[in-house]
């Protein structure tokens, strides 16, 4: 479904400072998966572990699959003393990075080789606190660009893609590039200082302006005529409530539906993404090559191809970047089997590459965009968790059987083409929805348009 955007208005809307300020937040979100995605991977590989090994040590990422549970805290807990000073999002946000701070500190000093265990308990508690920030900035860019603005939902979710990627991609570039000359250790301890930068970032935005509280005394309000107890009322507000609107307003078909197709379809990239650093070492590149390409050539077509899709999104709808973007996907991932077929050939890697980054960034700004659309005023932060923890939950949960797969294949271009496949059942309900996301983004805009005009 097209919108009314001309293409000079479309370009023009860039300009919102609230969207640098999604990205500047967005560049938080990314960090921890270097320190215990991309980085620890390479780091594992060099240590000598084997890749099954490597791909159970991704488990700690389980802990973003469920941080729905705890998600509805983010809602309704003001923060003693950082609360007054940054409000409800950011006081959380700063929270967790400070978290982070220390861990990665504590994970600058091991050795993974000689103490496995700890360095596992320091990764879990970087993505304890990596899953709890993102429930934060995920309600903060929701927060600041509610459904009801639909044509700026994709430009959101491309700010807060390339924020993430920029946070993911940069200091994943210079911790292999360095990696050889100062070891590990000391890339970690140069992660600490970034980790200081991200901190910085979060007390220069400014706290996004909402009726959150507002509807949820009225929610609040309609329980306690029910239950008759200020504490009963608080435990169904905060964590019935949420989850009761979300079927409410979309039906429980409908809903299930959703949700089936949120897990489903990121599956495939993540199977890949895990054993990516496995397969670029095992194939023969080099850390410095795996920085070049895979990180700094790939940051900088995730922002182009970004910005590009968010643009698509904007001018054709959410629905058809997601079919493109889906079907794109699991094409690129036939890309490495050809790799894998060939060897190491650097031209062919920057072409990979390339492609990657395009299908990632198109699929992955109409996905954020989907789950926008679907989420509330009055709990968008633990609705948001939930459609993001099923979707985390198909990429860290099974996605940790893939190092174990491909020593059962022992075939990398069969592993490359097994991933490509599993996009097709998530294409096949999202096509079966298509009427109901046309009729919700219709909907949207239209309560947009009488808001502007009673205003």
């Amino acid at each position: 479904m097209s919108t009314t955007l001309s293409w000079k208005d479309t370009f023009h809307s860039y300009l919102d400072k609230r969207l640098l300020w999604v990205f500047m937040l967005a560049c938080s979100s990314g960090f921890p998966w270097v320190l215990i995605g991309s980085n620890m991977s390479g780091w594992l590989k060099d240590a000598g572990l084997t890749r099954a090994a490597i791909g159970y040590f991704g488990s700690v990422f389980t802990v973003y699959a469920f941080n729905f549970l705890w998600a509805p805290l983010i809602d309704r807990v003001k923060l003693p003393l950082l609360y007054p000073l940054l409000g409800q999002r950011r006081s959380w946000i700063f929270l967790c990075q400070a978290f982070i701070l220390v861990f990665t500190l504590l994970i600058a000093g091991t050795h993974p080789a000689t103490n496995l265990m700890m360095t596992s308990m320091l990764a879990l508690g970087i993505a304890i606190a990596s899953a709890t920030q993102d429930i934060a900035i995920d309600a903060y860019r929701i927060d600041t660009f509610p459904r009801q603005q639909t044509s700026k939902l994709p430009q959101a979710a491309a700010m807060a893609v390339i924020g993430w990627w920029t946070g993911y991609s940069l200091p994943g570039y210079f911790a292999f590039m360095n990696a050889d000359s100062m070891g590990w250790n000391g890339v970690y301890y140069g992660m600490a200082v970034v980790v200081g930068v991200l901190m910085l970032f979060t007390l220069f935005v400014g706290e996004p302006v909402t009726e959150r509280e507002t509807l949820q005394k009225q929610a609040e309000n309609k329980y306690n005529k029910v239950l008759k107890s200020k504490m009963m009322t608080f435990l169904s507000v905060t964590v019935i409530e949420p989850f009761w609107d979300f079927f409410k307003r979309n039906g429980v078909q409908v809903a299930l539906t959703i949700l089936l197709f949120v897990f489903l379809f990121k599956i495939g990239e993540a199977f890949l993404g895990r054993m990516s650093i496995v397969f670029y070492k095992e194939i023969g590149f080099s850390n410095e090559q795996i920085g070049h390409y895979s990180k700094l050539i790939g940051w900088g077509a995730t922002i182009f191809f970004t910005l590009l899709g968010s643009v698509f999104n904007v001018k054709f709808g959410i629905v058809r970047g997601l079919m493109i973007g889906g079907t794109a996907m699991a094409a690129s991932n036939l890309m490495f089997a050809w790799i894998a077929h060939v060897g190491p050939n650097e031209h062919l890697f920057l072409a990979t590459i390339l492609v990657d980054n395009f299908t990632t960034a198109f699929s992955t700004v109409a996905f954020v965009s989907f789950l926008t659309l679907l989420t509330g005023s009055a709990f968008s932060a633990t609705q948001y968790a939930l459609l993001a923890s099923l979707g985390n939950l198909g990429r860290t949960t099974l996605a940790s059987f893939s190092g174990q797969l491909i020593d059962i294949l022992n075939d990398w271009s069969t592993f490359f083409i097994i991933t490509a496949l599993m996009v097709i059942p998530s294409l096949i309900m999202l096509y079966s929805l298509r009427h109901f996301f046309d009729h919700v983004s219709d909907k949207h805009r239209s309560k947009a348009k009488v808001k502007r005009e009673k205003s």
